[in-house]
C-alpha cells in the first residue's frame, strides 16, 4: 500500500519519531475512509483537490479548529509530495492550497521569580523522587531540552569530564549542551540515589521509583504540580519551561542564533516564536529608562 510505503519513508529516510509517524497515519487513514464513504474511491493517488476541499469543509463543519485542519492537510501534502517523488503522480493536488487562517497563540513563559520559587520548593525533599524531580526541573530550565529529549537521555550521553550532555533531537539530530555546575551537583546526587534502587535501568538517565524509564505524562505532572503552587498562568507544562529558558536568555542579551542552536531548531523562524516576551521586556525597559519618559 502507498500509505505503508510513505510511513516507511518517514521512518527510515526522514527519521521522524514514532508519534509523528502515527499522526501522519491517523490523518491519512481518516482521509482515505472519508473518500471511500463520500466518493466510493479508496485509491488516494487519483484524488482531486475538489474532493480534498469537501473533506476540509466537513472538518470545519464538525468544529475542528483551523489549526488542526491545517495540520491534517499538511500530512496530505507531504504524502502527495512523496507520491510525486516515487512517480505515482505527476501533480500534487494540494500544490496551490492556501492554509486556513489561524489566530496566533502567544504562550506566556514562566518568569524568573516563578522559576526561583519552584527551585526553592523542590529543594525541600531529599528522597529519590524529590531529587529526581529537582533534576528534571533544573535540566529543563537550564538546557531548554524538549520533554521527549529529556526522557531519552542515556547515562552514556553524559560527559562527566567536559560537563556536557549529548541530546538527540528531531530527525535524530545531535547537539551538545553544557551542564551548569549547580545542575551537575544535583545530577551526582540523583545518580547516587538511583543506584540504591533494586533492578534499576542503568541505561537511561531518568527512571521512576520502580527503576524503569520515565514517561511523558509523568514529566508533565511534575512540572504542573510544582508550578501550580507558584504560578497563575493558564498553561504549566515542560514546553512552557522550555519557553522560559529561551525567553530569559534573550532578555539577558543572548543572540537569537545562539538560542536557536541551544534549542535544536533547524531555522531561525522557529526560534523567533520566543522573541515576543523578550520584546515586551525590552519595551518595558525602554519606557522606564528613556529620558523622555520623565518629561
Amino acid at each position: 500500500m502507498l500509505i505503508e510505503a510513505f510511513l516507511e519513508y518517514l521512518e527510515f529516510e526522514r527519521k521522524y519519531s514514532k508519534n509523528t509517524i502515527q499522526a501522519y497515519k491517523t490523518d491519512l487513514i481518516a482521509f482515505k475512509d472519508f473518500c471511500e464513504i463520500e466518493f466510493n474511491q479508496g485509491d488516494l493517488e487519483n484524488i482531486h483537490y475538489n474532493q480534498i476541499r469537501t473533506w476540509i469543509v466537513s472538518l470545519v463543519n464538525a468544529n475542528v479548529t483551523n489549526r488542526s485542519v491545517n495540520r491534517k492537510i499538511s500530512s496530505l501534502k507531504t504524502f502527495y509530495k512523496f507520491l510525486q517523488k516515487i512517480g505515482e503522480i505527476t501533480t500534487n493536488p494540494l500544490s496551490s492550497h492556501k492554509a486556513l487562517k489561524v489566530q496566533k497563540k502567544i504562550q506566556t513563559a514562566f518568569d524568573q521569580n516563578e522559576v526561583k520559587e519552584v527551585l526553592k520548593l523542590i529543594n525541600e525533599g531529599s528522597d529519590f523522587e524529590s531529587v529526581r524531580d529537582r533534576l528534571i526541573v533544573e535540566m529543563l530550565y537550564s538546557t531548554g531540552v524538549r520533554r521527549i529529549e529529556l526522557i531519552n537521555i542515556k547515562e552514556k550521553d553524559i560527559d562527566h569530564i567536559g560537563k556536557t550532555i549529548k541530546v538527540l533531537g528531531k530527525r535524530s539530530k545531535e547537539r551538545y549542551i553544557t551542564i551548569l555546575p549547580s545542575v551537575y551537583k544535583t545530577l551526582q546526587e540523583y545518580l547516587s540515589k538511583k543506584r540504591e534502587i533494586d533492578e534499576v535501568d542503568l541505561e537511561v538517565l531518568f527512571v521512576t521509583k520502580k527503576g524503569v524509564k520515565i514517561y511523558e505524562t509523568l514529566v508533565y505532572r511534575i512540572i504542573n504540580l510544582y508550578f501550580s503552587r507558584v504560578s497563575t498562568k493558564a498553561k504549566k507544562s515542560p514546553h512552557i519551561l522550555r519557553h522560559a529558558f529561551a525567553t530569559h536568555l534573550l532578555n539577558n542579551g543572548a543572540s537569537l542564533n545562539s538560542v536557536k542552536e541551544l534549542l535544536g531548531h533547524s531555522s531561525l523562524a522557529s526560534t523567533q516564536v520566543y522573541t515576543h516576551n523578550s520584546l515586551e521586556q525590552i519595551k518595558k525597559v525602554y519606557n522606564k529608562a528613556h529620558p523622555r519618559e520623565s518629561i
